[in-house]
């Protein structure tokens, strides 16, 4: 759902002017229903001066008579055609200031562990803009003696799932134009949580799998008979032995 402009400003005006309910200025505003509360307290947005959204033709009168007259009434905001098709404009990832000094590290560790990202990927995932890490890849960097490379999750720079949608575009992006993908490229096209879920390798090695089918036959399965105990002591008699007991013959 769209939200008005100047959101916090309107919902100051909606509760000093209206008696909608929390919930329903909450919804039109896009806000949550305790902070809509917590400005009616004045513990929020103290000093925020109220933004007529009829005034600046944001909200029909009409549809405030009907919240006021049904508290499950949800507000609608006003259509403005010169608004269809405008977005938002995107620009590089804020990186809060107490990061910033960890984007060197982050973005060492991308180029070391994940060489098929591009610049722009590696900029969106940690705000940074193409020369700083293209003096990153060239070794360039002022302080590139010092840098550790350093995971950017692990940073709070990026999430995880950030991270592996990145990849994996990246390997696809490789084998649409023609790559050979390697075994841990084909690895890096499987998130980490389809990974997590997976199940173990089997621990058989391939030489010997299938002997579980194996099985003795009859003959095989019958115990060796050692009855005659004896016998293994009891070699054959031969006529060499004759001759070696003449030759330790003494009186010979």
């Amino acid at each position: 759902m769209n939200k008005p402009l100047m959101a916090k400003a309107t919902a100051v005006w909606l509760v000093d002017n209206t008696t909608l309910s929390f919930k329903q200025i909450a919804d039109f505003c896009g806000m949550h229903e305790l902070e809509v509360q917590g400005i009616a307290d004045g513990d929020v947005a103290a000093g925020v001066k109220g933004f007529d959204p009829i005034a600046n033709n944001q909200l029909e009168a009409v549809e405030i008579t009907r919240g006021q007259a049904d508290p499950l009434y949800r507000l609608k905001l006003k259509f403005n055609a010169a608004a269809v098709g405008e977005e938002k404009r995107r620009g590089p990832r804020y990186t809060p200031l107490s990061k910033r000094q960890d984007r060197p590290a982050a973005i060492l560790w991308l180029v070391k562990f994940h060489p098929e990202l591009s610049d722009g990927a590696i900029g969106k995932l940690v705000g940074t803009t193409k020369p700083t890490i293209q003096s990153i890849r060239e070794r360039t960097h002022w302080n590139i003696n010092n840098i550790t490379p350093v995971d950017p999750v692990a940073l709070g720079l990026c999430k995880q799932s950030e991270l592996d949608a990145a990849v994996q575009q990246a390997v696809r992006r490789r084998v649409a134009e023609g790559g050979v993908m390697s075994d841990d490229e084909r690895r890096k096209l499987v998130s980490t949580e389809q990974s997590l879920g997976m199940s173990p390798e089997p621990k058989v090695p391939s030489s010997i799998a299938g002997l579980e089918n194996f099985s003795l036959t009859e003959e095989d399965a019958k115990p060796a008979d050692f009855s005659d105990a004896d016998s293994f002591f009891n070699l054959p008699h031969t006529d060499e032995d004759d001759e070696d007991e003449d030759d330790d013959d003494p009186r010979r």
